[in-house]
């Protein structure tokens, strides 16, 4: 899969902007803010429709303007070109000159795995930031999956409203809850068995990956979940007795909305006892991880984007994980350091596009 042209619209800190990319690899560097993570959150908007990081998309759209387009040329079976429209009103998309009423048909048409700094999260922040990372991986490569999950997702909000009222009208009706929760229960392990899966195959790739990146150390990724090893009528039983703990909270209290993964190190869990470069170095990991799985189930590569990777690792460290971009791939990586990347790079064929101010020059 490559992006053989690129064209934005008042996005970001870019008016408008037209430019090409080499097949394999590119190298966008620049001082800080002067647009570089702002081309590639292009790039990663135009595969998935949304920023890879916490904003509105209303934030896309350049000061004083009212609408932002980034639109594409892309090379995989066949060349297509993609456009995201965003304006404050919502989004829409197309595939050539074909709108998709549904944002759920267009994501996992360009498959895409980023890696940045505020991944970490995925490693320090919440549960809910976890799942989300775990969710945008697996509906990449199932386009089911995200139907599944809106779907559970709807049926847990009604659920939720539901409770409530019969919390203050007694009267209401528990056949209707049952029949609500039943529905919950068949989505969510269908959800649950393909995140099982997906972290099985993470965990057939990751510890070799982050060994061959760091030297040393065993990574596994733990994954917990209400739903472990229960059939449909022990779940139905478990939701039955939890009733009563729903109804006083007036939400529902178990569920594959609590799912949970642990990177560990060793045994050892990553967020309580790892370093930074640690936590960094096995979030990386994970997204080769992901690279190699969606090459294996589908036979191709994502693109892959690596932002500000120079920060705070060391020299060997890096040439490790470039050691990992595939020729036959498509790569991004963003740097201040030129020079340093130069270097590791040696001989390899790269094109370099130098950003100053949001403005583009091709070297």
């Amino acid at each position: 899969m490559q992006i053989e042209e690129l064209k934005l619209l008042n996005f970001r800190n870019y008016e408008r902007v037209g430019v090409s990319f080499d097949p394999n690899l590119n190298v966008i560097y620049g001082k800080n803010g002067s647009g570089k993570t702002n081309l590639v959150e292009a790039i990663y908007v135009l595969a998935l429709t949304r920023s890879f990081k916490q904003i509105h998309d209303k934030t896309l759209i350049r000061h004083d303007t009212e609408v932002t387009k980034i639109e594409g040329l892309v090379k995989g079976k066949y060349q297509n070109t993609y456009q995201v429209l965003i304006t404050p009103e919502g989004k829409k998309v197309k595939v050539d000159s074909n709108k998709l009423t549904k944002i759920s048909e267009y994501i996992s048409k360009i498959p895409i795995v980023l890696f940045n700094p505020n991944d970490l999260k995925m490693i320090k922040d919440t549960p809910s930031i976890r799942r989300k990372y775990l969710n945008i991986a697996i509906s990449q490569l199932h386009v089911s999956y995200l139907k599944q999950l809106n779907s559970y997702n709807k049926l847990l909000k009604i659920r939720n409203s539901y409770l409530k009222q019969m919390y203050v009208n007694g009267n209401a009706l528990q056949d209707y809850l049952d029949v609500v929760t039943e529905k919950l229960v068949l989505e969510g392990l269908q959800i649950y068995e393909q995140r099982k899966e997906y972290i099985a195959l993470i965990n057939e790739q990751i510890a070799s990956i982050y060994e061959q990146i760091v030297g040393s150390g065993n990574l596994c990724i733990k994954y917990t979940s209400d739903y472990s090893k229960k059939s449909k009528e022990e779940l139905v039983e478990i939701y039955k007795k939890s009733l009563s703990r729903d109804l006083s909270f007036g939400k529902t209290n178990l569920g594959v909305h609590h799912d949970d993964i642990c990177f560990c190190l060793d045994g050892k869990d990553l967020k309580d006892y790892g370093s930074e470069g640690q936590q960094k170095n096995a979030v990386i990991s994970w997204k080769f991880s992901e690279m190699a799985i969606f090459r294996e189930q589908k036979g191709v590569l994502p693109i892959l984007i690596l932002d500000d990777l120079l920060s705070e690792l060391d020299m060997e460290k890096i040439k490790n994980i470039l050691s990992f971009i595939h020729e036959e791939g498509q790569t991004f990586i963003t740097t201040t350091e030129i020079e340093k990347i130069e270097y590791l790079l040696d001989e390899k064929s790269y094109k370099k596009i130098h950003i100053r101010n949001g403005k583009l020059e091709e070297v």
